[in-house]
């Protein structure tokens, strides 16, 4: 697997609207993150530029904009960043972060049962 680039939370949900909406300029990104975010135009540019530092974005002059399309893949970010969380705090080991969730009742008897049949081999239910 390719080594992907390390993403803070804020920049996450930058990548988020790109992923959803790409390609996509750079006033576009910045409607859709004043919808749900109290972030100034700068401050969304900004963390565009660290995007593409990063490698996590592309990005293209078209007339007087830029257009951002993702270098990384939604799925395969959220897979490597659910590895990395798994072998930071639980050495690897799923069945011990899943045992840890249920001894901590923070798995609702619905999760539960959605596990139970995800190891049976079985469709989760969509209630």
């Amino acid at each position: 697997m390719k080594t992907l680039p390390q993403i803070s939370d804020a920049e996450y949900q930058v990548m988020k609207v790109v992923w959803s909406f790409a390609p996509i300029n750079t006033n576009q990104v910045v409607e859709k993150l004043s919808e749900t975010s109290s972030w100034s135009p700068k401050t969304i540019q900004t963390m565009l530029l660290r995007l593409v530092k990063k490698g996590a974005l592309s990005k293209e002059k078209q007339g007087r904009v830029f257009v951002y399309t993702p270098m990384v893949q939604e799925e395969e970010y959220r897979t490597g960043a659910s590895r990395k969380f798994l072998d930071r705090f639980y050495d690897g080991a799923l069945g011990s972060m899943v045992l840890n969730f249920i001894q901590q009742q923070q798995l609702s008897p619905k999760e539960i049962e959605d596990l139970k049949r995800i190891l049976d081999g079985k469709e989760p239910s969509h209630d």
